[in-house]
């Protein structure tokens, strides 16, 4: 006689703070049947005996599920709010006969990834392809963030309108690849994810666009899409660091502008040599640039500027020595090492470093005042 199976326990990979795909599917199910323990209807989570949404769906209503029936326990999803009052949720819609007239379904979603970016092209492109406002899921977000609502909830709708009309092809329409994922590792899993549910894909815009099963003969496509995708935004980054390094050849750095220029470093030296205050000075510069244009510098700033002139004014020679490294680096595309010099003991110095060591000790400490 055959050995029944073990059951096995529910996976608990994902935390109970972040709803997966595959626990909101599971509810989803569930919460299709009636519960005979606590005669809750459907659409509703089960009801504990005081009155409070129960942690886990009851046996007797989750083993109507074929694909449950084996597990010990389904917890119930945190978006159920299970510990808190118990409230009747929306029953389902009556599920559709395989009798009727098949149809195709359309889910949109467009995104892109920052604010100062449009997305009207895009949800045009969803309207005008016969996708209602009201089933296009639209959100500004980047790739970067692991979850986007609004593609969740795309989501979450194709696979309950797959699950009431499993006739019926629910496609899940976007403009191009790119608004689905970054690298190929995430959209393989969005394509085993659509295989799952029985759901399609179709791209609107790109070098192949049209429908795809990624069920079907279209899942080879869908891969070599994802490996282009990745391949593109490669080709991007290698494009903006070269152009980055041939503007730092040019002189060209980027980042925020100088707040204290030379014409305000100038004024400030010279009102403080006639014994002016730093902060009274402060009150008439006038920032040109950037951000904080037209706004009065900070003292910190300032100091900060102070302190370079004083390191500038101290040491010119190794001020000389940089700017003559820096138009050798740049003046030449593959720069040559200078010839080092070294001397041995008892060797006399020459006239112009016996001048070079006379001028630094004649001249006082960046420090002196300190001590």
């Amino acid at each position: 006689m055959a050995e029944a199976p073990e059951p096995r326990e529910h996976p608990e990979s994902a935390p109970l703070s972040v709803i997966s795909p595959e626990r909101a599917c599971e509810a989803d199910e569930v919460e299709r049947h009636p519960c005979p323990r606590c005669a809750v209807a459907p659409g509703s989570p089960c009801r504990s005996r005081s009155g409070a949404v129960a942690g886990t769906y009851h046996t007797g209503r989750f083993t109507k599920v074929p694909r449950l029936a084996k597990l010990l326990r389904v917890p119930t999803p945190t978006d159920r709010n299970p510990g808190q009052p118990w409230r009747p949720g929306t029953p389902p819609p009556a599920p559709i006969h395989d009798d009727g007239p098949s149809a195709d379904i359309r889910i949109g979603y467009a995104r892109c990834s920052a604010l100062t970016q449009e997305l009207q092209s895009q949800l045009d492109a969803l309207a005008a392809h016969g996708i209602g406002r009201e089933k296009i899921f639209s959100e500004k977000i980047s790739t970067r963030v692991k979850v986007r609502p609004q593609f969740e909830a795309a989501l979450a709708l194709a696979r309950q309108i797959k699950a009431h009309a499993p006739h019926c092809r629910v496609i899940l329409t976007v403009y191009e690849m790119k608004r689905l994922g970054r690298d190929a590792a995430e959209l393989t899993a969005l394509a085993d994810h659509l295989t799952a549910h029985g759901l399609v894909l179709e791209m609107l815009a790109g070098p192949l666009a049209g429908i795809y099963d990624p069920a079907g003969p279209g899942r080879m496509l869908f891969a070599f899409f994802a490996a282009m995708a990745e391949t593109e935004r490669e080709a991007i980054r290698e494009a903006t660091l070269e152009g980055l390094d041939a503007a730092a050849r040019k002189g060209k750095y980027g980042g925020r502008p100088v707040v204290i220029t030379d014409d305000m470093l100038h004024t400030v030296l010279r009102r403080k040599a006639a014994g002016e205050r730093v902060e009274d000075i402060r009150q008439d510069l006038i920032i040109p640039t950037g951000k904080r244009k037209g706004q009065n510098p900070s003292l910190a700033s300032i100091y900060r500027a102070l302190a370079e002139h004083d390191k500038t004014q101290a040491y010119p020679e190794a001020v000389e020595m940089a700017h003559a490294d820096f138009a050798l680096l740049h003046g030449e595309d593959v720069p040559r090492p200078r010839p080092a010099h070294i001397r041995r003991p008892g060797q006399a110095l020459t006239a112009q470093e016996a001048e070079l060591r006379h001028r630094l000790q004649s001249q006082p400490h960046p420090n002196a005042e300190l001590r």
